[in-house]
């Protein structure tokens, strides 16, 4: 069944400047390790989205409408329909002192945020220092190649793909994330190893508005709800023993004895029991 807009979907997609083939983005990890832009902590291979969600460009939405499963395209997107054309205002000399004020040694190349917008350094002269404010993209033609992978279809996944997509922590296991429905409420509780994410907590609660914000728009549910558990962790018993021995056929015997407990030898012929105890662990 063809795309429509609000379909959530997995795709695979790589991104090139078109006039030089440069590879600027990739959800292939094969294609990032050409191209020097594999990064170790990324999760490549298809992402999930909802198209018309704004996850990716518009252009690539608007593409994928009326393909299928399995589907593949090549995808031209202009600066006006990319990241726009560059505009010299956003070229700015900053003093140089504004940088020695965050304790900031510049260098051409190095990315800075100012006022919640990301700039590269061009170039430095005496005591000021020349900011591109453009996105590193503006201005240029790029080609997508995009296969659509799948069609998700399943409620349960529909969700799991959205906790995918804007929650990135490399070490979640989404088989472990448990999705409970109930009526118009979703809860969630994510896989235990995110209780170890280093990420701020402002980052970590603005990922959760954004999956629910998705759940909310695309979904018919009304409220999410994240589960956060932690149980407490028994101590393993500890065992008091003062000799052990151990007899076996043919061998020197030796014999088990615990204080207040008859001696008992043990044989080859004759396996021993043994009962472990096991913990309670800790759910996150």
């Amino acid at each position: 069944m063809p795309i429509e807009y609000g379909d959530f979907v997995r795709l695979e997609f790589t991104g090139k400047v078109k006039e030089t083939g440069e590879v600027f983005d990739t959800t292939s990890e094969e294609v990032a390790i050409e191209a020097g832009l594999f990064v170790e902590q990324k999760q490549y291979g298809p992402i999930p989205i909802i198209v018309g969600g704004d996850h990716l460009l518009k252009a690539i939405d608007d593409a994928v409408v009326g393909l299928d499963e399995g589907d593949s395209k090549i995808i031209d997107v202009t600066p006006e329909n990319g990241f726009g054309q560059r505009d010299a205002k956003l070229i700015q000399l900053v003093p140089m002192k504004e940088f020695k004020k965050q304790g900031m040694n510049p260098y051409p190349g190095m990315e800075v945020t100012a006022e919640g917008h990301t700039g590269r350094i061009l170039t430095i002269n005496g005591g000021r220092v020349k900011v591109d404010f453009n996105h590193h993209l503006a201005g240029k033609n790029l080609e997508y190649s995009v296969v659509v992978s799948k069609i998700i279809e399943d409620e349960e996944e529909k969700i799991k793909g959205m906790i995918q997509l804007h929650y990135a922590y490399p070490n979640l296991d989404i088989n472990k994330t448990e999705i409970r429905i109930d009526g118009k409420k979703v809860s969630i509780k994510l896989d235990d190893i995110t209780k170890y994410d280093q990420k701020s907590y402002m980052d970590i609660t603005f990922a959760r508005f954004r999956i629910s914000k998705d759940i909310w728009e695309n979904l018919d549910y009304e409220k999410v709800e994240f589960i956060d558990e932690f149980e407490k962790k028994e101590p393993e018993a500890e065992t008091k023993e003062q000799t052990e021995e151990i007899t076996i056929e043919g061998t020197p015997t030796e014999e088990i004895t615990t204080e207040g407990t008859p001696t008992e030898e043990i044989t080859a012929e004759e396996e021993p029991k043994t009962t472990t105890e096991t913990p309670l662990e800790s759910e996150e």
